[in-house]
């Protein structure tokens, strides 16, 4: 199965990620991504391109089955600049979410557009890490140092209209999301609109960085005392105001290889890929026949059997306890 195709509309590409079931950034997607770049670039019929992906939502993060495996290349940072470099106008077009690694690939584009549900953020403090693919660098490039340092450290995804109103995304869709976004890259050809390379950009609010960051350090003190990653997340964010870009990306490596190291991201890592697992039941899968439940009946009312009823109602399934003994 190829995972990443071309797709020619008039004179724009559509590069489309079909790496179902939330179209994750393998090995196959990264190559894939490289080799288009190269292709759109050498090809004189194609005057810009739209990164888009098939299913139910954007990229929504890197493969958790390549945790702990020896790196295949090319790696997400290099997918990133790949597609920053792109001598043509690069269009993200989002729906559904795109977080942590495929925010990432988003910040690549020279430009975004959303649907208007859609939701992006990086949730990597909750795994114990921060952003890897260059993502504390170009946020605060292009969002300024508060309101990236308010995505990183909460880990919190923004709606699409939040993301357009801080600059985020640049329009929102409420149609056809890739007939719009080629609509909206033939516009930006027509227009000779410029290469939005973020790398290229210095922080907006970088005059009032000092303060916001003694801010936030504050905060973390107090909200995250116990928690490593969110320092990290800030100390990240400070050098895309203090240093260039590839410097900023230095930094950014060194400090997510700490994470990587510290005992607090084993934990919550391993935490992550136990409840996924607890989540499946051996034989039991998607097309597995399951009969309908209309009422629930329990026999016996302590612990357990109203621990059962309680969740039971919760699911709106009306229930009948019975016990087996009057005195009970």
């Amino acid at each position: 199965m190829t995972v990443v195709t071309i797709e020619h509309r008039r004179r724009i590409a559509v590069i489309l990620v079909d790496n179902p079931p939330v179209n994750a950034i393998s090995a196959a997607v990264r190559q894939g991504l490289v080799a288009a770049t190269r292709e759109i670039a050498a090809d004189a019929g194609i005057d810009a391109a739209v990164l888009a992906a098939s299913g139910r939502t954007f990229m929504a993060g890197a493969d958790i089955s390549e945790f702990g495996r020896p790196p295949v290349p090319p790696l997400l940072p290099e997918v990133v600049s790949a597609l920053e470099a792109t001598p043509k106008p690069l269009v993200a077009a989002i729906h559904g979410t795109a977080l942590g690694g495929g925010l990432e690939l988003a910040l690549g584009c020279h430009y975004r557009l959303a649907r208007a549900d859609a939701k992006l953020g990086f949730p990597e403090v909750h795994l114990g890490i921060i952003p890897g693919a260059q993502g504390t660098q170009r946020l605060p490039r292009l969002v300024g140092v508060r309101t990236a340092l308010e995505m990183i450290t909460s880990g919190q995804p923004v709606p699409a209209p939040r993301a357009k109103e801080i600059g985020l995304v640049d329009a929102l869709v409420d149609g056809d999301l890739l007939d719009e976004a080629v609509a909206y890259a033939e516009d930006l050809v027509a227009s000779k609109a410029p290469l939005r390379r973020i790398s290229e950009m210095t922080v907006p609010d970088s005059a009032d960085a000092d303060a916001v960051i003694a801010e936030f350090r504050a905060l973390a003190e107090k909200r995250y005392r116990h928690l490593f990653a969110p320092g990290q997340a800030i100390a990240a964010v400070a050098a895309a105001v203090t240093l260039p870009f590839a410097e900023g990306v230095k930094k950014e490596r060194a400090l997510i290889e700490e994470c990587f190291r510290h005992p607090q991201s084993a934990a919550l890592r391993h935490a992550f890929f136990a409840e996924r697992q607890a989540a499946k039941v051996p034989g039991i899968d998607k097309t597995t026949p399951v009969r309908e439940i209309a009422r629930v009946g329990i026999v016996g009312g302590g612990t357990m059997g109203s621990g059962i009823a309680l969740a039971c109602l919760a699911a709106g399934l009306p229930v009948t306890v019975i016990e087996q003994t009057v005195e009970a």
